[in-house]
């Protein structure tokens, strides 16, 4: 069994900058992934970044450029390093780990407001 545990989540005016931090902590084998999705108000939950294991990264198309992730492998830990925030990035952020199954963190609320 594998727990997540996120923090970093806050509210940031526009244009500034967060880090979202994801540990994994339990029965840990080997992770084949991790990421990170999003749930704005009113809509569906979407992917916004994941890495592999072997370090292969994937960032959606409306946060490149702005947001990357990173992997601290020794550690089980994923980032999300956040910047140029704008008000559509408000959502809560739920970290993502892939095992035998997914994992899910118990989500982190963004908020980007002036």
């Amino acid at each position: 069994q594998v727990q997540l545990v996120e923090s970093g989540g806050g509210l940031v005016p526009p244009g500034g900058s967060l880090r979202l931090s994801c540990a994994a902590s339990g029965t840990i084998f080997r992770l084949i992934a991790m990421g990170w999705y999003r749930q704005g108000p009113g809509q569906q939950r979407e992917l916004v970044a994941s890495i592999s294991n072997e370090g292969i990264t994937y960032v959606v198309g409306s946060v490149k450029g702005r947001f990357s992730i990173s992997r601290d492998t020794a550690k089980n830990t994923v980032y999300l390093q956040m910047n140029s925030l704008k008000l559509e990035d408000t959502a809560v952020y739920y970290c993502f780990a892939d095992q035998s199954g997914r994992t899910w963190g118990q989500g982190t609320q963004v908020t980007v407001s002036s």
